[in-house]
């Protein structure tokens, strides 16, 4: 006896994730599947430039771009770094994929294969060559260090010897820096980053949504950058005379309680993203 697709698809535990998910299912060249990299496709690690994504992530994509309106990859990280740690760039089937990198400042596209980026904000330079001074003055900055990001940069604390404590110390003087040059602050999972402000991925999944005139959306994420995208999909859900059905699913729970409180699915981790993934391929 063959195994039933559809019971490979895990039911959302909230109406209007079972909702989105039926909306998606019943009209998918009309919906947008948005997913997050780190934490997301791809397994949390102690330096995020060793971080890639799950082997069973492009298969996956592969399978299910061409039977949606497009899925678009929402990360905090350069456009071009989440191509190369994905291994995006030149598989067949992806032509529906976009990578809105630095939070939608920046965009790749599958079928012309290049970034376009507007110019660094000017206060970008400016914390780069002062953070190195004001990170040595806290002894809880040994074993921190600064992920160049282009249009950003960030703090990451997973290596010292008190994570949470040194993320703690760091989060005050750090936002300090960051308003003294016109940027914001970011927290993570025990990373802070100090980038523009109006850039957040609740911004460029609204925008990526009007854009392709969907009808439904799929959005999932895992840390403290994604509550701008789950308030969108909730947004989303409440404009308009029937409003824009979504779904919002959790990778993982342990770290971020926010996140997992207001998802409609709840998934172990990338393994299990990418599971849901392939199995909605099947499914459509």
């Amino acid at each position: 006896m063959g195994s039933n697709p559809e019971r490979s698809l895990p039911t959302p535990t909230t109406p209007a994730g079972r909702e989105g998910l039926a909306a998606l299912l019943a009209r998918p060249d009309r919906a947008v599947v948005a997913l997050d990299f780190d934490g997301t496709l791809a397994d949390i690690v102690p330096d995020p430039e060793q971080a890639r994504a799950h082997p069973g992530a492009v298969p996956a994509i592969a399978a299910l771009a061409p039977k949606v309106a497009s899925v678009a990859v929402i990360t905090g990280r350069p456009a071009g770094v989440a191509v190369r740690h994905g291994g995006f760039a030149g598989v067949p089937g992806l032509d529906h994929l976009v990578v809105l990198g630095h939070y939608g400042a920046e965009r790749w596209d599958a079928v012309s294969g290049t970034v376009h980026a507007p110019a660094p904000h000017p206060g970008v330079a400016a914390v780069r060559a002062e953070l190195p001074g004001v990170l040595h003055r806290f002894d809880s900055w040994h074993g921190t260090w600064i992920e160049e990001k282009g249009q950003a940069l960030a703090v990451h604390t997973r290596r010292a010897a008190d994570p949470q404590g040194a993320f703690d110390a760091l989060r005050g003087p750090l936002g300090e820096l960051a308003a003294l040059h016109g940027l914001i602050v970011e927290p993570g999972r025990l990373v802070l980053e100090l980038r523009p402000p109006g850039m957040d991925k609740g911004v460029a999944l609204a925008k990526y949504v009007r854009e392709t005139d969907a009808e439904s959306v799929l959005y999932a994420g895992d840390d403290l950058g994604d509550l701008a995208a789950y308030a969108a999909v909730e947004k989303l859900r409440t404009e308009g005379p029937d409003g824009t059905p979504g779904l919002l699913v959790c990778s993982g729970s342990a770290e971020v309680p926010e996140l997992a409180e207001r998802a409609d699915l709840l998934l172990p981790g990338p393994a299990a993203v990418v599971a849901f993934l392939a199995a909605l391929a099947r499914r459509l």
